[in-house]
Protein backbone atom coordinates (compact mmCIF):
# COMPACT_ATOMS: atom_id res chain seq x y z
CA UNK A 1 0.00 0.00 0.00
CA UNK A 2 3.07 2.21 0.82
CA UNK A 3 4.52 2.21 -2.48
CA UNK A 4 1.45 2.33 -4.28
CA UNK A 5 0.44 6.09 -2.95
CA UNK A 6 4.41 7.36 -2.57
CA UNK A 7 4.45 6.51 -6.19
CA UNK A 8 0.64 7.45 -7.17
CA UNK A 9 1.26 10.76 -5.48
CA UNK A 10 4.55 11.31 -6.73
CA UNK A 11 2.99 10.99 -9.99
CA UNK A 12 0.48 13.77 -9.19
CA UNK A 13 3.12 16.38 -8.13
CA UNK A 14 4.60 15.60 -10.95
CA UNK A 15 1.53 16.51 -12.87
CA UNK A 16 0.82 19.55 -10.83
CA UNK A 17 4.88 20.76 -11.18
CA UNK A 18 3.88 20.60 -15.68
CA UNK A 19 0.73 22.12 -14.95
CA UNK A 20 2.21 25.08 -13.13
CA UNK A 21 5.06 25.30 -15.74
CA UNK A 22 2.55 25.96 -18.74
CA UNK A 23 2.60 22.58 -19.85
CA UNK A 24 -0.97 22.05 -21.50
CA UNK A 25 -3.21 19.87 -19.38
CA UNK A 26 -3.75 17.40 -21.87
CA UNK A 27 -0.02 16.82 -22.77
CA UNK A 28 0.97 16.52 -19.19
CA UNK A 29 -1.48 14.10 -18.13
CA UNK A 30 -0.37 12.26 -21.85
CA UNK A 31 2.64 12.05 -20.56
CA UNK A 32 2.82 10.95 -16.56
CA UNK A 33 0.17 8.05 -17.90
CA UNK A 34 2.08 6.69 -20.40
CA UNK A 35 5.38 7.02 -18.73
CA UNK A 36 3.73 5.31 -15.70
CA UNK A 37 1.95 2.77 -17.56
CA UNK A 38 5.10 2.26 -19.63
CA UNK A 39 7.44 1.86 -16.01
CA UNK A 40 5.24 -0.72 -14.58
CA UNK A 41 3.74 -2.99 -17.13
CA UNK A 42 6.32 -2.37 -19.68
CA UNK A 43 6.34 -0.16 -23.22
CA UNK A 44 4.25 -2.17 -25.57
CA UNK A 45 1.04 -2.43 -23.15
CA UNK A 46 0.73 1.26 -23.59
CA UNK A 47 1.58 0.67 -27.25
CA UNK A 48 -0.98 -1.86 -26.62
CA UNK A 49 -3.70 0.62 -25.20
CA UNK A 50 -2.99 2.84 -27.57
CA UNK A 51 -4.10 1.38 -30.44
CA UNK A 52 -7.53 1.22 -29.45
CA UNK A 53 -7.86 3.64 -26.55
CA UNK A 54 -8.34 6.93 -28.87
CA UNK A 55 -11.10 5.03 -30.62
CA UNK A 56 -12.81 3.68 -27.70
CA UNK A 57 -13.20 6.98 -25.86
CA UNK A 58 -13.92 8.97 -29.11
CA UNK A 59 -16.55 6.48 -30.32
CA UNK A 60 -18.82 6.93 -27.15
CA UNK A 61 -22.61 8.38 -28.39
CA UNK A 62 -22.77 10.79 -24.85
CA UNK A 63 -20.19 12.64 -26.20
CA UNK A 64 -21.17 13.53 -29.81
CA UNK A 65 -23.51 16.03 -27.89
CA UNK A 66 -20.29 18.54 -27.03
CA UNK A 67 -19.49 19.69 -30.69
CA UNK A 68 -23.23 20.35 -31.22
CA UNK A 69 -23.54 21.78 -27.73
CA UNK A 70 -20.55 24.08 -28.17
CA UNK A 71 -21.58 24.88 -31.87
CA UNK A 72 -24.88 26.15 -31.09
CA UNK A 73 -22.84 28.73 -27.95
CA UNK A 74 -20.28 29.25 -31.31
CA UNK A 75 -23.47 30.88 -33.35
CA UNK A 76 -25.65 32.13 -31.01
CA UNK A 77 -22.49 34.64 -29.73
CA UNK A 78 -22.41 36.25 -33.53
CA UNK A 79 -26.25 36.04 -33.93
CA UNK A 80 -27.08 39.21 -31.75
CA UNK A 81 -28.62 36.69 -29.26
CA UNK A 82 -26.92 38.37 -26.37
CA UNK A 83 -27.51 41.78 -27.28
CA UNK A 84 -31.82 40.75 -27.15
CA UNK A 85 -31.31 39.28 -23.55
CA UNK A 86 -29.08 42.20 -22.15
CA UNK A 87 -31.57 44.43 -23.88
CA UNK A 88 -34.54 42.88 -22.14
CA UNK A 89 -32.85 42.41 -18.66
CA UNK A 90 -32.13 45.84 -18.64
CA UNK A 91 -35.72 47.20 -19.43
CA UNK A 92 -36.62 44.86 -16.70
CA UNK A 93 -34.22 45.83 -13.73
CA UNK A 94 -31.94 48.81 -15.13
CA UNK A 95 -34.06 51.33 -13.53
CA UNK A 96 -33.41 50.61 -10.10
CA UNK A 97 -29.86 51.20 -7.91
CA UNK A 98 -27.33 48.08 -9.96
CA UNK A 99 -29.92 47.16 -11.98
CA UNK A 100 -27.66 47.35 -15.04
CA UNK A 101 -24.99 44.96 -13.15
CA UNK A 102 -28.51 42.83 -12.36
CA UNK A 103 -29.54 43.00 -15.59
CA UNK A 104 -25.97 41.51 -16.67
CA UNK A 105 -26.66 38.78 -14.44
CA UNK A 106 -29.54 38.28 -15.85
CA UNK A 107 -28.53 37.83 -19.33
CA UNK A 108 -25.69 36.17 -18.48
CA UNK A 109 -28.04 33.10 -16.89
CA UNK A 110 -30.02 33.73 -19.88
CA UNK A 111 -27.09 33.28 -22.38
CA UNK A 112 -25.67 30.12 -20.65
CA UNK A 113 -28.85 28.53 -21.44
CA UNK A 114 -27.60 28.44 -25.14
CA UNK A 115 -23.95 28.75 -24.68
CA UNK A 116 -23.14 26.31 -21.86
CA UNK A 117 -19.49 27.97 -21.50
CA UNK A 118 -18.70 29.64 -18.64
CA UNK A 119 -15.68 31.47 -20.61
CA UNK A 120 -18.23 32.42 -24.08
CA UNK A 121 -20.67 33.51 -21.54
CA UNK A 122 -18.31 35.91 -19.99
CA UNK A 123 -16.39 37.13 -23.22
CA UNK A 124 -19.76 37.54 -25.11
CA UNK A 125 -21.92 39.20 -22.14
CA UNK A 126 -18.90 41.52 -21.28
CA UNK A 127 -18.97 43.01 -24.91
CA UNK A 128 -22.40 43.75 -24.81
CA UNK A 129 -23.02 44.65 -21.07
CA UNK A 130 -19.30 46.73 -19.49
CA UNK A 131 -20.39 49.37 -22.38
CA UNK A 132 -23.72 50.02 -20.58
CA UNK A 133 -22.14 49.59 -16.89
CA UNK A 134 -19.38 52.59 -17.91
CA UNK A 135 -22.41 54.80 -19.85
CA UNK A 136 -23.74 54.87 -16.06
CA UNK A 137 -20.66 55.26 -14.16
CA UNK A 138 -20.51 51.90 -12.35
CA UNK A 139 -17.47 51.08 -10.43
CA UNK A 140 -14.68 49.67 -11.87
CA UNK A 141 -14.98 46.81 -9.25
CA UNK A 142 -18.62 46.37 -9.81
CA UNK A 143 -18.70 46.38 -13.20
CA UNK A 144 -16.41 44.26 -14.19
CA UNK A 145 -16.50 41.74 -10.88
CA UNK A 146 -20.11 41.28 -11.54
CA UNK A 147 -19.47 40.43 -15.68
CA UNK A 148 -16.81 37.99 -14.06
CA UNK A 149 -18.98 36.43 -11.78
CA UNK A 150 -21.79 36.21 -14.14
CA UNK A 151 -20.20 33.87 -16.40
CA UNK A 152 -20.06 31.17 -14.11
CA UNK A 153 -23.25 30.42 -14.72
CA UNK A 154 -22.78 29.24 -17.95
CA UNK A 155 -21.10 25.84 -16.62
CA UNK A 156 -24.02 24.96 -14.62
CA UNK A 157 -27.57 26.47 -16.19
CA UNK A 158 -27.92 23.32 -18.53
CA UNK A 159 -26.87 22.89 -20.92
CA UNK A 160 -23.39 22.77 -19.63
CA UNK A 161 -20.63 21.28 -21.19
CA UNK A 162 -18.88 20.02 -18.04
CA UNK A 163 -21.76 18.95 -16.74
CA UNK A 164 -21.80 15.98 -19.64
CA UNK A 165 -18.26 15.24 -19.25
CA UNK A 166 -18.71 14.64 -15.78
CA UNK A 167 -22.21 12.62 -16.85
CA UNK A 168 -20.06 10.03 -18.58
CA UNK A 169 -17.19 9.57 -16.50
CA UNK A 170 -19.30 8.76 -13.77
CA UNK A 171 -22.11 6.94 -15.85
CA UNK A 172 -24.82 9.08 -14.47
CA UNK A 173 -27.88 10.53 -17.23
CA UNK A 174 -26.81 13.17 -18.45
CA UNK A 175 -30.70 14.19 -18.53
CA UNK A 176 -31.29 13.74 -14.92
CA UNK A 177 -27.88 16.30 -14.27
CA UNK A 178 -29.53 18.77 -16.51
CA UNK A 179 -32.44 18.64 -14.48
CA UNK A 180 -31.01 18.75 -11.15
CA UNK A 181 -28.78 21.66 -12.11
CA UNK A 182 -32.44 24.12 -12.37
CA UNK A 183 -32.43 24.93 -9.02
CA UNK A 184 -28.61 25.58 -7.83
CA UNK A 185 -28.68 27.52 -10.74
CA UNK A 186 -31.81 29.28 -10.00
CA UNK A 187 -29.93 30.01 -6.52
CA UNK A 188 -27.29 31.27 -7.73
CA UNK A 189 -28.46 34.07 -9.56
CA UNK A 190 -30.81 34.70 -6.76
CA UNK A 191 -27.52 34.89 -4.63
CA UNK A 192 -25.88 36.88 -6.82
CA UNK A 193 -28.37 39.60 -7.47
CA UNK A 194 -28.62 40.17 -3.33
CA UNK A 195 -24.77 40.64 -3.59
CA UNK A 196 -25.54 43.31 -5.98
CA UNK A 197 -28.01 44.84 -4.19
CA UNK A 198 -25.91 44.85 -1.00
CA UNK A 199 -23.31 46.53 -2.41
CA UNK A 200 -25.05 49.33 -4.21
CA UNK A 201 -26.90 49.67 -0.72
CA UNK A 202 -23.35 49.97 1.29
CA UNK A 203 -21.91 52.06 -1.66
CA UNK A 204 -24.56 53.95 -3.37
CA UNK A 205 -22.40 55.70 -5.78
CA UNK A 206 -20.86 52.42 -7.64
CA UNK A 207 -23.94 51.33 -9.09
CA UNK A 208 -26.55 53.83 -10.10
CA UNK A 209 -29.56 53.96 -11.51
CA UNK A 210 -30.10 53.62 -15.02
CA UNK A 211 -33.37 55.51 -17.23
CA UNK A 212 -36.35 54.10 -17.54
CA UNK A 213 -37.21 54.07 -21.14
CA UNK A 214 -40.55 54.19 -22.60
CA UNK A 215 -43.59 51.59 -22.48
CA UNK A 216 -42.80 51.46 -26.17
CA UNK A 217 -39.21 50.66 -26.05
CA UNK A 218 -39.91 48.27 -22.98
CA UNK A 219 -42.61 46.11 -24.66
CA UNK A 220 -40.02 45.90 -27.68
CA UNK A 221 -36.87 44.67 -25.19
CA UNK A 222 -39.05 42.09 -24.03
CA UNK A 223 -40.10 40.48 -27.19
CA UNK A 224 -36.64 40.71 -28.36
CA UNK A 225 -36.01 37.72 -25.72
CA UNK A 226 -38.34 35.03 -27.49
CA UNK A 227 -35.95 33.71 -29.74
CA UNK A 228 -33.82 32.75 -26.95
CA UNK A 229 -36.66 31.81 -24.95
CA UNK A 230 -37.95 29.55 -28.24
CA UNK A 231 -34.48 27.83 -28.19
CA UNK A 232 -34.56 27.22 -24.58
CA UNK A 233 -37.67 25.93 -24.47
CA UNK A 234 -37.26 23.47 -27.19
CA UNK A 235 -33.68 22.04 -26.48
CA UNK A 236 -34.05 21.97 -23.12
CA UNK A 237 -37.89 21.76 -22.35
CA UNK A 238 -37.53 18.98 -25.01
CA UNK A 239 -35.04 17.27 -23.24
CA UNK A 240 -36.89 17.63 -19.86
CA UNK A 241 -39.82 15.99 -21.41
CA UNK A 242 -38.59 13.11 -23.17
CA UNK A 243 -39.50 14.66 -26.62
CA UNK A 244 -35.62 13.61 -27.79
CA UNK A 245 -32.62 12.78 -25.55
CA UNK A 246 -29.63 15.50 -25.66
CA UNK A 247 -27.83 15.08 -29.25
CA UNK A 248 -30.81 15.53 -31.01
CA UNK A 249 -31.61 18.61 -29.10
CA UNK A 250 -28.21 19.81 -29.25
CA UNK A 251 -28.99 19.50 -33.01
CA UNK A 252 -32.13 20.78 -32.68
CA UNK A 253 -30.76 24.03 -30.78
CA UNK A 254 -27.93 24.30 -33.13
CA UNK A 255 -30.67 24.48 -36.44
CA UNK A 256 -32.55 26.78 -34.49
CA UNK A 257 -29.69 29.66 -33.51
CA UNK A 258 -28.69 29.43 -37.23
CA UNK A 259 -31.92 29.81 -38.67
CA UNK A 260 -32.58 32.84 -36.02
CA UNK A 261 -29.24 34.47 -37.37
CA UNK A 262 -30.01 34.25 -41.05
CA UNK A 263 -33.85 35.48 -40.92
CA UNK A 264 -32.22 38.45 -38.80
CA UNK A 265 -29.74 38.99 -41.31
CA UNK A 266 -27.20 39.31 -38.96
CA UNK A 267 -25.33 35.73 -39.66
CA UNK A 268 -22.83 35.32 -42.47
CA UNK A 269 -21.28 32.95 -44.47
CA UNK A 270 -17.55 34.28 -42.56
CA UNK A 271 -19.69 34.17 -39.17
CA UNK A 272 -20.56 30.69 -39.90
CA UNK A 273 -17.02 29.35 -40.76
CA UNK A 274 -15.71 30.99 -37.55
CA UNK A 275 -17.94 29.28 -35.33
CA UNK A 276 -17.22 25.95 -37.16
CA UNK A 277 -13.23 26.41 -36.30
CA UNK A 278 -13.77 27.60 -33.18
CA UNK A 279 -16.08 24.11 -32.01
CA UNK A 280 -13.32 22.17 -34.11
CA UNK A 281 -10.50 23.57 -32.05
CA UNK A 282 -12.76 23.43 -28.93
CA UNK A 283 -13.78 20.01 -29.30
CA UNK A 284 -10.17 18.92 -30.22
CA UNK A 285 -8.95 20.38 -27.15
CA UNK A 286 -11.49 18.65 -24.89
CA UNK A 287 -11.45 14.87 -26.87
CA UNK A 288 -7.71 15.47 -26.25
CA UNK A 289 -8.26 15.92 -22.61
CA UNK A 290 -10.17 13.08 -22.69
CA UNK A 291 -7.76 10.50 -23.62
CA UNK A 292 -5.03 12.11 -21.32
CA UNK A 293 -7.51 11.42 -18.39
CA UNK A 294 -8.29 8.07 -19.61
CA UNK A 295 -4.42 7.18 -19.81
CA UNK A 296 -4.18 8.73 -16.06
CA UNK A 297 -6.71 6.88 -14.56
CA UNK A 298 -5.58 3.18 -16.44
CA UNK A 299 -1.88 4.18 -14.45
CA UNK A 300 -4.01 4.96 -11.54
CA UNK A 301 -5.87 2.08 -11.50
CA UNK A 302 -3.04 -0.36 -12.13
CA UNK A 303 -0.98 0.95 -9.36
CA UNK A 304 -4.42 0.66 -6.82
CA UNK A 305 -3.97 4.18 -5.89
CA UNK A 306 -8.08 5.18 -5.71
CA UNK A 307 -9.05 1.90 -3.98
CA UNK A 308 -6.10 2.30 -1.49
CA UNK A 309 -7.13 5.59 -0.70
CA UNK A 310 -10.44 4.84 -0.34
CA UNK A 311 -9.58 2.27 1.90
CA UNK A 312 -7.37 4.09 3.91
CA UNK A 313 -9.75 6.98 4.47
CA UNK A 314 -12.32 4.60 5.35
CA UNK A 315 -10.60 2.74 8.34
CA UNK A 316 -9.06 6.64 9.34
CA UNK A 317 -11.85 7.13 11.45
CA UNK A 318 -12.98 10.40 9.49
CA UNK A 319 -16.32 11.21 9.53
CA UNK A 320 -18.16 11.14 5.62
CA UNK A 321 -18.95 14.77 5.75
CA UNK A 322 -15.56 15.81 7.11
CA UNK A 323 -14.13 14.20 4.40
CA UNK A 324 -16.83 15.75 1.71
CA UNK A 325 -15.83 18.97 3.32
CA UNK A 326 -12.02 18.07 2.56
CA UNK A 327 -12.42 17.28 -0.83
CA UNK A 328 -14.59 20.60 -2.05
CA UNK A 329 -11.78 22.39 -0.86
CA UNK A 330 -9.60 20.82 -2.63
CA UNK A 331 -11.23 21.63 -5.68
CA UNK A 332 -11.31 24.82 -4.98
CA UNK A 333 -7.63 24.93 -4.27
CA UNK A 334 -7.15 23.18 -7.66
CA UNK A 335 -9.03 25.51 -9.34
CA UNK A 336 -6.31 28.20 -8.48
CA UNK A 337 -4.25 26.19 -10.88
CA UNK A 338 -6.04 24.64 -14.02
CA UNK A 339 -9.08 24.99 -15.83
CA UNK A 340 -12.60 23.51 -15.17
CA UNK A 341 -12.81 21.04 -17.63
CA UNK A 342 -9.14 19.84 -17.04
CA UNK A 343 -10.08 19.58 -13.54
CA UNK A 344 -13.50 17.45 -13.56
CA UNK A 345 -11.62 15.11 -15.99
CA UNK A 346 -8.76 14.86 -13.48
CA UNK A 347 -10.08 14.44 -10.09
CA UNK A 348 -13.31 13.17 -9.85
CA UNK A 349 -11.98 9.36 -11.10
CA UNK A 350 -9.33 9.84 -7.91
CA UNK A 351 -12.44 11.44 -5.94
CA UNK A 352 -15.48 8.94 -6.87
CA UNK A 353 -14.45 5.90 -4.98
CA UNK A 354 -13.43 7.59 -2.08
CA UNK A 355 -17.07 8.67 -2.07
CA UNK A 356 -18.51 5.40 -3.27
CA UNK A 357 -16.65 3.47 0.02
CA UNK A 358 -17.88 6.52 2.71
CA UNK A 359 -21.16 6.40 0.85
CA UNK A 360 -23.80 3.90 3.73
CA UNK A 361 -22.30 6.60 6.24
CA UNK A 362 -22.46 9.85 4.61
CA UNK A 363 -25.32 10.73 7.22
CA UNK A 364 -26.42 9.82 10.39
CA UNK A 365 -29.70 9.50 11.87
CA UNK A 366 -30.68 10.53 15.73
CA UNK A 367 -30.09 6.81 16.76
CA UNK A 368 -26.64 7.10 15.26
CA UNK A 369 -27.46 4.09 12.57
CA UNK A 370 -26.30 5.37 9.32
CA UNK A 371 -28.30 6.14 6.07
CA UNK A 372 -26.31 6.72 2.89
CA UNK A 373 -27.66 8.20 -0.47
CA UNK A 374 -28.03 5.67 -3.56
CA UNK A 375 -25.29 5.86 -6.32
CA UNK A 376 -27.49 7.58 -8.49
CA UNK A 377 -28.34 10.47 -5.78
CA UNK A 378 -24.79 10.81 -4.74
CA UNK A 379 -23.86 10.62 -7.99
CA UNK A 380 -26.36 13.74 -8.67
CA UNK A 381 -25.58 15.53 -5.55
CA UNK A 382 -21.70 15.17 -5.39
CA UNK A 383 -21.97 16.10 -9.33
CA UNK A 384 -23.61 19.51 -8.79
CA UNK A 385 -21.56 20.35 -5.70
CA UNK A 386 -18.42 19.78 -7.80
CA UNK A 387 -19.43 22.25 -10.50
CA UNK A 388 -20.09 25.05 -8.42
CA UNK A 389 -16.59 24.29 -6.41
CA UNK A 390 -14.95 24.62 -10.00
CA UNK A 391 -16.64 27.79 -11.18
CA UNK A 392 -14.99 29.12 -8.36
CA UNK A 393 -11.82 28.62 -9.78
CA UNK A 394 -12.94 30.73 -12.40
CA UNK A 395 -13.01 34.03 -10.51
CA UNK A 396 -10.22 33.29 -8.17
CA UNK A 397 -6.21 34.05 -8.44
CA UNK A 398 -3.88 32.98 -9.83
CA UNK A 399 -5.50 31.42 -13.24
CA UNK A 400 -9.45 33.20 -12.89
CA UNK A 401 -9.82 32.61 -16.49
CA UNK A 402 -12.95 34.49 -16.37
CA UNK A 403 -11.18 37.52 -14.32
CA UNK A 404 -8.50 37.41 -17.67
CA UNK A 405 -11.17 37.54 -19.79
CA UNK A 406 -13.05 40.53 -18.59
CA UNK A 407 -9.64 42.53 -17.88
CA UNK A 408 -8.75 41.95 -21.39
CA UNK A 409 -12.02 43.99 -22.10
CA UNK A 410 -12.19 46.49 -19.25
CA UNK A 411 -8.36 47.77 -20.16
CA UNK A 412 -9.24 50.82 -17.95
CA UNK A 413 -9.53 48.73 -14.53
CA UNK A 414 -7.00 47.04 -13.02
CA UNK A 415 -6.81 43.60 -12.65
CA UNK A 416 -6.73 43.34 -8.56
CA UNK A 417 -10.32 46.44 -8.56
CA UNK A 418 -11.81 43.04 -10.49
CA UNK A 419 -10.56 40.51 -8.31
CA UNK A 420 -11.92 43.20 -5.19
CA UNK A 421 -15.69 43.32 -7.60
CA UNK A 422 -15.84 39.62 -8.01
CA UNK A 423 -14.51 38.85 -4.08
CA UNK A 424 -18.76 38.91 -2.83
CA UNK A 425 -19.46 36.78 -5.31
CA UNK A 426 -17.04 34.42 -4.12
CA UNK A 427 -19.10 34.48 -0.71
CA UNK A 428 -22.09 33.85 -2.28
CA UNK A 429 -21.07 30.74 -3.72
CA UNK A 430 -19.54 29.66 -0.93
CA UNK A 431 -23.07 30.50 0.62
CA UNK A 432 -24.47 28.14 -1.89
CA UNK A 433 -22.03 25.42 -1.64
CA UNK A 434 -23.05 25.30 2.40
CA UNK A 435 -26.75 25.31 1.24
CA UNK A 436 -26.71 22.40 -1.13
CA UNK A 437 -24.71 21.22 1.30
CA UNK A 438 -26.84 21.10 4.35
CA UNK A 439 -29.98 20.47 1.99
CA UNK A 440 -29.21 17.68 -0.09
CA UNK A 441 -33.19 17.67 -1.46
CA UNK A 442 -32.56 20.79 -3.36
CA UNK A 443 -30.29 19.50 -5.68
CA UNK A 444 -32.42 16.08 -5.38
CA UNK A 445 -36.09 16.71 -5.38
CA UNK A 446 -36.34 18.01 -8.88
CA UNK A 447 -35.11 14.63 -10.67
CA UNK A 448 -37.09 12.60 -8.10
CA UNK A 449 -40.44 14.56 -9.03
CA UNK A 450 -39.58 14.20 -13.01
CA UNK A 451 -38.78 10.39 -13.33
Amino acid sequence: MAASLFMGFGALAILVFLIVIRIPIAYAMILVGGVGIALINGPMLLLSQLKTLAYGQFAVYDLSVIPLFILMGALASKTGLSQSLFRAANAWLGWMKGGTAMAAIASCAGFGAVCGSSLATASTMGKVALPELKRYNYSGALATGTLAAGGVLGILIPPSVVLIIYAVIVEANIVTMFVAAFIPGILAVLLFLAVIALYVFVSPSSGPAGGAGTREEFLAASLGVLPVLTVFGLVIGGIYFGFYNPTPAAAVGVFLVMMFGLLQRNLSLSDMIEALKETAATSGMIYLILLGAELLKIFMSRIGLPQETAAWIAGSGLEPMTVMLLILLALIALGCLMDSMSMMLLVIPFFWPVLMELNGGMYQGADGAGYGMSTEDLKIWFGILALIVVELGLITPPVGMNVFVISALAKDTPMIQTFKGVAPFFGAELVRVAILVSFPALTLWLPRVLS
